[in-house]
């Protein structure tokens, strides 16, 4: 399986967004170099543990920064991507919990028909 439905694009988005939306959450826009990697997600070129690492270090920075949260700012607003949509730290919070999740199971599904 390759490109947009394969393993590897689902573990480089889960930590491709990960970064992204934890950059919105502390109110800042992303850099260049973000945005050169979010259009490289969907190749999958790169091996399993070296994919593994990098959502662990990925997921690792997010609940550091979660941690930092204050729980008077979850209702402080944010914008979201070039349109900057409007949300707020803790719409961004569950965002980034959601989108997860999402991409979590679709990556474990496909590991395990690789497997079956």
């Amino acid at each position: 399986m390759a490109g947009k439905h394969s393993l590897g694009y689902h573990l480089k988005h889960i930590a491709g967004s990960v970064d992204r939306l934890t950059t919105y959450l502390s109110g800042h826009p992303l850099s260049q170099g973000q945005m050169e990697l979010l259009k490289t997600e969907h190749n999958s070129d790169s091996e399993l543990p070296e994919l593994l690492a990098l959502v662990h270090k990925k997921l690792h920075a997010a609940e550091q920064l979660l941690f930092e949260v204050k729980p008077e700012s979850l209702h402080e607003p944010r914008v979201v991507g070039r349109r900057e949509l409007p949300t707020t730290v803790l719409g961004l919070i569950v965002h980034v919990c959601e989108h997860t999740q999402r991409h979590l199971g679709q990556a474990i599904l496909i590991s395990k028909l690789l497997r079956g």
